[in-house]
Order: C-alpha cells, then sequence, then structure tokens
C-alpha cells in the first residue's frame, strides 16, 4: 500500500484498526453479505482512504469470482492493505461476529420470529439491508461503468441474469474476455 500522506486525508494504516473496520462490518451486517460493500466503501474509500474505488471493485470481482461466501471480498482487501497478515486479520474479524451471533441466536430467533413486534424489526431490518445494497450497487455501477463498451457488458449482463438461468461466475468470465478483446483492440 501507498504511504498515506496528509494531503489526501489518508490515515496511517494499523492492523488493529483493519480489525475494528471488518469486525463492525462483521457484527453489523444482516441479510447479505453485499451490504459488506456499503461499510467497506464508507470506512475503507471514503474515511481512512486506505483504498481507491478501483480497487474497491477489483476485490468486489475477486470475492464474486471466486467460490465462498462473498465476504472473501474483506480477506482480499485485508491482503491488498497488508499482504497475508492483513487477509488473516480481515478474515477473523469479518466472520467472528456471526460464530458468535450463531451460538446465541440459535435458540432465541424462532421465538423472536414468533413476536409480531420483533418480526417486523427483523423485516424492517431486511428492507434497509435491501435499501443499501441497491446505493452501493448504484454507487458501484457508476465507478465501473466507465464507457460505451463497459455499458454494453453490463446491459447484457443484466439482461442475462434477468431472462436466463446463468451461472454468474460464466457472466464474470465473459465479461472478462470481451473486456480484454475489447480494450486490445482500443486501449
Amino acid at each position: 500500500m501507498a504511504v498515506p500522506s496528509a494531503a489526501t486525508g489518508a490515515v496511517a494504516f494499523g492492523s488493529g484498526t483493519l480489525f475494528l473496520v471488518f469486525l463492525k462490518a462483521g457484527a453489523l451486517l444482516f441479510g447479505s453479505g453485499y451490504v459488506l460493500l456499503a461499510f467497506i466503501r464508507a470506512d475503507l474509500v471514503e474515511r481512512l482512504h486506505w483504498l481507491t474505488e478501483q480497487q474497491l471493485l477489483d476485490a468486489i470481482a475477486v470475492g464474486q469470482f471466486t467460490p465462498g461466501p462473498v465476504f472473501t471480498t474483506a480477506t482480499f482487501v485485508g491482503y491488498i492493505l497488508s499482504g497475508t497478515t492483513g487477509a488473516t486479520v480481515a478474515t477473523t474479524a469479518i466472520f467472528l461476529p456471526a460464530f458468535i451471533y450463531v451460538a446465541i441466536s440459535g435458540a432465541v430467533m424462532p421465538r423472536l420470529r414468533a413476536s409480531p413486534i420483533a418480526a417486523g424489526v427483523l423485516d424492517g431490518v431486511n428492507v434497509a439491508s435491501l435499501a443499501l445494497m441497491a446505493a452501493v450497487s448504484w454507487q458501484l455501477a457508476r465507478a465501473a461503468i466507465i464507457d460505451v463498451p463497459t455499458a454494453m457488458l453490463a446491459a447484457s449482463a443484466l439482461i442475462g441474469l434477468m431472462m436466463f438461468p446463468v451461472n454468474p461466475a460464466w457472466l464474470m468470465a465473459a465479461g472478462a474476455v470481451i473486456g480484454r478483446a475489447v480494450y486490445r483492440i482500443a486501449p
């Protein structure tokens, strides 16, 4: 990682801060791992300035392309920031709250869902999570769709996902091949 400067407003990197950022994200995520993107963007791109928008997009792509949960994005972000140590710190921090929550909530969740008030709260959190995912998707799309070829790829992928039961990994592979071909022809 480049050394942060006072001129950029970047905060000096620290493993403890990285742990806390991902611990907070892991503790507050609800509904989907895609909400993670809102936390990463807010903390690591906008507040700490440890990542650029492009690095975040690359981390998301790696998280989507690799097997496993979208949380692998956290591992890749940690790796970008501090190699193997950063990857280990970020991965541990993002998954730790889930293990604790599962241990605690296993017996409690059926009773919560049985309560109309608690069920309403959980439903409200689900809707708020969906809104967060939509907002971050919009922000990331604005950063990723930079020209006509990327707009065409995005539209084709969206149509493919909506009309056909295609595996997203195939769409990503096709996007990589097409993107390489397009930008090899016209850099």
